[in-house]
């Protein structure tokens, strides 16, 4: 009988994953780096599967180089959910190969220090992810709103992938030294599976929240901003125009970069100022704006729930549905069900 290895399925599940993204067919660009993580994390599990499922030593030879390319792919794709400015990436493509290289070249003059070269490529870039996200979901300027919150979560999930990754490669090096590696192949076989696919599907998460570029960004701020009372309010006040006048919450693709384009403030001063003064995120205030509307609309007219969740800015059911009980407590057809006869005001949505 046929033996197929589980890392074979987790690798054939990866490649049914990387079709479903690339088949979305929305207009937003690509997050390549996180496709190409996918594929990465799919061939890793089949070259785990040939290696212990098969005991194909050779494999083992490839899989510590991919190893240590995926820790970059997972920076490269969450920048891309950061910044929009992409001129230092020559510099930048030199940095993140060099973790590659310097396991190729340490297997082929030191494998016993392989081991500790990928715990600490690991540990490195998870600590880089935390720092890159350290302001929260807002950091994710380039995220639409929608999508902010949830690719956020799978931001950090794949930071602890990461962290899993190191610890397995830690419990390995150490069952190898101590225990001839008795118990290496089970450690493997099931928590670098489990961070393999871990990866994946954070990284098809987090891709769904790039939005299309525009130009970049003018407007810069220092890393720190002093809290100004008078300057929150008025930032407050402009955004609230916006999001009263303009109705621009609509916008589907509305993302942080872009409303500071639009409103001409930079984005650390509007995150800075809904954080101080509403004890909120910019993704979650501009949600209640949304969610304000679809309560009018449910409310005052008879409009299909789908066509309303459009109208106001969300494009997946799923996220309108969490955002709604969120903030109201209950499902959109309760809603409607009690509210028929009249509007809540959006103040006491997001008060």
């Amino acid at each position: 009988m046929l033996f197929i290895p589980l890392p074979f399925v987790v690798a054939l599940l990866l490649l049914i994953l990387f079709w479903t993204v690339t088949r979305r067919g929305d207009e937003a660009e690509p997050n390549r780096p996180f496709l190409a993580l996918i594929l990465v994390s799919a061939l890793l599990s089949v070259l785990q599967g040939l290696r212990w499922g098969y005991g194909m030593r050779e494999a083992g030879t490839i899989a510590p180089i991919l190893a240590a390319i995926a820790p970059p792919l997972v920076y490269a794709g969450i920048s891309r959910l950061v910044r929009a400015d992409d001129r230092q990436w020559p510099a930048r493509l030199a940095v993140h190969a060099l973790p590659a290289v310097i396991v190729l070249v340490l297997v082929l003059v030191w494998r016993n220090a392989i081991d500790i070269a990928l715990i600490a490529i690991d540990l490195i870039y998870a600590a880089a992810i935390l720092l890159l996200v350290r302001s929260g979901a807002d950091g994710l300027r380039l995220a639409s709103f929608e999508a902010a919150a949830p690719a956020y979560r799978a931001v950090i999930l794949a930071a602890g992938a990461l962290c899993l990754s190191a610890m397995v490669d830690a419990f390995v090096f150490v069952d190898i030294e101590w225990a001839h590696g008795a118990h290496a192949a089970t450690a493997i076989g099931i928590a670098n599976l489990l961070a393999l696919a871990v990866l994946g599907m954070a990284a098809a998460v987090a891709s769904r929240g790039t939005t299309p570029e525009e130009a970049a960004e003018p407007l810069t701020m220092p890393d720190a901003l002093t809290a100004d009372p008078e300057q929150d309010t008025l930032t407050i006040r402009r955004i609230d125009e916006l999001m009263q006048d303009r109705k621009l919450y609509r916008d589907a693709n509305l993302n942080l970069s872009r409303l500071a384009r639009r409103s001409g403030i930079p984005v650390r001063q509007i995150s800075a100022a809904i954080n101080r003064v509403m004890a909120r995120n910019v993704s979650q205030y501009v949600n209640e704006q949304r969610i304000a509307e679809a309560c009018r609309l449910l409310s005052a007219t008879d409009r299909p729930v789908t066509e309303i969740m459009f109208a106001v800015g969300f494009q997946t059911k799923s996220n309108f549905n969490r955002e709604f009980r969120r903030i109201t407590g209950v499902a959109p057809i309760v809603w409607r069900e009690r509210n028929a006869r009249g509007a809540t005001p959006a103040s006491q949505l997001s008060g």
